[in-house]
């Protein structure tokens, strides 16, 4: 599911077409009919999901040029860095983090009965 969701398809069938440009996610999955907003406010886990992942990078790379370039590190490039990560990385990651956020979900709370259109029980 992870993988999947890593490719921006659908975490539950491998769907392609869910996405209308980079950020709008269709509401159902044409192929499975998962509904990828399972509840009121469930976008807030992806949110936070893409922020978590922009802060490591941001400390990941902090780390190391620190590391690599002690004792005369580079403030500038490193705050020109830090900023462009900061500003770019959430924007294109944030699709993938939505996609995340459903495989992580579906991991631990599995597909309930009305979370897919034409699902027999």
């Amino acid at each position: 599911m992870i993988g999947r969701a890593m490719l921006r398809r659908c975490p539950n069938c491998g769907e392609r077409h869910i996405f209308r440009g980079w950020f709008g996610l269709v509401e159902r999955c044409p192929r499975c009919g998962l509904r990828f907003e399972r509840e009121e406010g469930y976008w807030t886990g992806a949110m936070a999901l893409d922020t978590i992942v922009t802060e490591g990078l941001f400390g990941l790379l902090l780390l190391v040029v620190i590391v690599a370039t002690w004792p005369h590190i580079p403030m500038v490039e490193l705050l020109v860095a830090a900023l462009a990560l900061n500003l770019l990385f959430p924007i294109v990651f944030y699709p993938f983090a939505k996609l995340l956020w459903v495989a992580f979900d579906l991991i631990v709370r599995p597909r309930a009965h009305g979370e897919t259109s034409g699902e027999r029980w």
